[in-house]
């Protein structure tokens, strides 16, 4: 999502960032892309006008035309009005001690994927050591309890259901189970429309009356653009809303609804789905999106990812087998599953400085899988060995994995090429630094053999100072 306006952005910004003097007129021109950028994308026309307007005031200022770098401040302020616009900064849930329950109120209109949504939200609040009990009170659309069960049973969370067709009595009795049985977080998923209708409405503020939820959550759809603004009101007028959470945040979708939201309801956005799997489900950080559409990646959240996905032990075992020259094709092969977990290839580039905005389907990906194909048909014996790969086991790998011999040749010349690469960056600080402040990642390198990405060592980025990177990530802005 927001590849579009990005590019649009990331270019202002470029240009505007290399002028040493920057006129009325420059920013007029600038401001006016956009303007055309942010309609495009299907903002709503009042948030348009209050951020170009706003943008404009200041940026006439002394503080950019008289500054000894205008183009930087003009892309501060930018950012600034970016972020405002995106809600300030992350909204956390306002949950209640363990002691007390918890009851978050899911709402929204069929095919937003709110079932769906809940289930990804009682997989975090599960690893964040609550006790979550999945309420299935969505009793209009068919099979949707039984989706919940499914859901809830992937995850290992339980999902409380009755025979009844009385919303209401379930969601009540979901809470006395709880408290019977100490859940302290009830999730309850209850019936969307395929509009707004007095019917629904109704029902949903009985459950509300009868529950008393903590957090009251629209669950909205990132494609419907300034659609999802009027839901999010009329949800709010009747329910009183306290959070949105963004789904389908992945797509092609022009960003409207996600530049609008906070503006016009007042309402923050609390997650994203970036993905149709558990995991891919993100806590909405306004600055680091900001980041993302000006083109300047967002390295503190692709290092979280790094970090979810790496066990600590295993990290600290791939340190070791760097430093001790150690490091072998089977390392290289799990590599890449380990770029995988972190999710599509799209969402990663975005994150990198430089890269945010590009098409992923510009990057050899096929390259990845190839060379997981080619190692993936290796015995064990030469993933630990590669030095006993002589031309006739070449040749039977190539075949192995439908690949020809010279494929298996850059293989082994680009692990060869990463393997040094990485052995002088596990002993040298200096090193790392540099490569920080190049890249704004660690573990990156220049040997292709991650298809494009460098040699991406996840393990690596598993025991960064998250502070540290906060601070590099300013200077990024």
């Amino acid at each position: 999502m927001l590849e579009k306006i990005a590019n649009t952005f990331s270019g202002i910004i470029k240009t505007l960032s290399g002028k040493s003097t920057i006129t009325e007129k420059n920013i007029e021109e600038s401001v006016e892309e956009i303007k055309m950028a942010l309609l495009e994308a299907d903002v709503n026309l009042r948030v348009v006008r209050r951020f170009v307007n706003s943008t404009i005031e200041e940026a006439k200022g002394e503080k950019v035309l008289k500054s000894v770098n205008p183009g930087q401040q003009f892309t501060k302020i930018i950012y600034d009005k970016m972020v405002a616009m995106l809600g300030d900064t992350k909204t956390d849930l306002h949950l209640k001690g363990p002691d007390t329950q918890s009851i978050i109120l899911m709402l929204g209109l069929q095919g937003a994927g709110k079932t769906t949504a809940a289930h990804k939200l009682a997989a975090r609040l599960k690893k964040d050591g609550r006790k979550v009990l999945l309420a299935a009170c969505d009793l209009v659309r068919p099979a949707a309890v039984e989706q919940l069960s499914q859901l809830g049973e992937k995850i290992g969370v339980p999902v409380y259901k009755e025979e009844s067709k009385d919303a209401v009595k379930n969601a009540r009795d979901s809470i006395d189970f709880a408290r019977k049985n100490g859940y302290d977080t009830i999730i309850i998923d209850t019936a969307g429309r395929l509009q707004i209708d007095e019917e629904m409405m109704a029902e949903l503020v009985k459950i509300k009356k009868a529950t008393d939820p903590v957090e009251v959550l629209l669950v909205a759809d990132a494609m419907t653009g300034q659609n999802a603004v009027d839901i999010a009101k009329s949800f709010d007028e009747q329910l009183g809303l306290t959070g949105v959470i963004l789904t389908k945040f992945d797509s092609d979708a022009r960003g409207g609804a996600a530049l609008s939201l906070k503006t016009i309801t007042g309402k923050p956005i609390l997650f994203i789905g970036t993905g149709e799997k558990t995991e891919d489900f993100e806590v909405f950080h306004p600055e680091r999106i900001a980041s993302r559409i000006l083109g300047m990646g967002d390295v503190v959240s692709l290092v979280e990812k790094a970090q979810e996905t790496m066990d600590e032990e295993a990290a600290l075992k791939m340190q070791k087998k760097l430093q001790r020259n150690e490091f072998t094709l089977q390392d290289y092969l799990e590599q890449f599953q380990q770029v995988k977990k972190m999710g599509n290839m799209q969402s990663i580039m975005d994150m990198i400085p430089g890269m945010s905005g590009m098409d992923a389907s510009q990057m050899d990906l096929s390259g990845m899988k190839k060379n997981e194909a080619i190692i993936q048909s290796m015995t064990y014996k030469e993933r630990l060995n590669h030095l006993i790969i002589g031309p006739s086991r070449r040749k039977r790998i190539a075949k192995g994995s439908g690949t020809t011999v010279a494929d298996v040749n850059k293989l082994l010349k680009q692990f060869e090429k990463t393997k040094l690469m990485m052995k002088k960056m596990s002993r040298n600080k200096g090193m790392q630094n540099r490569m920080m402040s190049q890249m704004g990642l660690g573990g990156m390198g220049g040997a292709g053999g991650m298809g494009g990405l460098g040699g991406l060592d996840p393990s690596a980025l598993k025991g960064m100072d998250m502070n540290k990177l906060q601070d590099l990530a300013k200077r990024f802005r």
